[in-house]
């Protein structure tokens, strides 16, 4: 059973900013403390920034883009086993062409910002708008496949809900219209 959004951010979050509130309170001493209201979901992703140390497995390391961890908050093009396997890209265009094409759809998308890019290789981070989670998102041009490959995870936690999948989809399917 897969859990929405809205009632993660209830169920686990809402405590957790009590506690923060009630520390806050404790540290004051009971002091008023003015908080400024955060107004816009990058201003609130500031204030709660889980954004983790960028791994120092990324990268192309014999024609492999790095195997996905045990836990499920991974997918990737190479792996062997059901829960993180995901489709190849394939293109109808020249390899360059559609890893172009990739790279403009991730320069456009929410969030995203693109950390290395060479002809066959793009590494992007998406962060979450709330919670400032960071996600590794990787793009390989495999020329001797004839395929693009990609990798994305989540640098911290268990499950992601299935934002990885879900957003290598999304792109998937914006290249493909």
């Amino acid at each position: 059973m897969q859990i929405s959004p809205l009632r993660f951010l209830h169920k686990k979050l809402l405590p957790m900013a009590i506690a923060l509130w009630l520390g806050l309170v404790g540290y004051f001493g009971g002091e008023t403390v003015a908080v400024a209201a955060p107004t816009h979901p990058s201003v609130l992703g500031s204030l709660f920034s889980f954004s983790g140390k960028r791994p120092d497995n990324l990268g192309v390391h014999d024609g492999y883009l790095s195997d996905c961890p045990a836990s499920p908050n991974c997918v990737s093009t190479q792996s062997q086993d059901g829960v993180h396997y995901i489709e190849p890209f394939t293109y109808s265009t020249s390899g360059e062409e559609a890893f172009a094409q990739i790279k403009q759809v991730v320069e456009s998308m929410d969030n995203a910002k693109i950390v290395t890019a060479d002809d066959h290789y793009l590494n992007a981070e998406f962060t979450s708008a709330i919670m400032g989670f960071v996600d590794d998102v990787e793009f390989y041009l495999d020329d001797e496949a004839g395929v693009i490959q990609v990798r994305s995870a989540s640098r911290l936690g268990e499950s992601d809900l299935g934002v990885n999948r879900d957003r290598i989809e999304t792109i998937r399917s914006l290249l493909n219209p």
